[in-house]
């Protein structure tokens, strides 16, 4: 599977969440809500997730192994900072 867009949204506030993103794979299926967080270790992204009835919040979409998360989180993270730069 292959991801064959890549859109973020900033977000204007003085808060963690920097901007949301959508990422389309094989023209045939997306994600969107994909959260860009400035942590205290540098921005990273939170999947989207839903709050359980016990107060937790679940990912209701994910990647399946660190290899896909950090393939994500790269191409996510390229596209936000081209839009910083402009």
């Amino acid at each position: 599977m292959n991801v064959t867009d890549v859109r973020v949204r900033k977000i204007k506030g003085e808060g963690r969440m920097k901007a949301v993103a959508s990422v389309t794979f094989d023209d045939a299926f997306v994600v969107h809500d994909i959260k860009v967080i400035e942590g205290q270790n540098g921005m990273f992204i939170a999947m989207p997730s839903r709050k359980t009835p016990d107060g937790e919040y679940r990912d209701i979409a994910h990647p399946i192994n660190s290899e896909t998360r950090t393939q994500l989180q790269t191409l996510i993270l390229e596209k936000y900072n081209e839009m910083s730069d402009e």
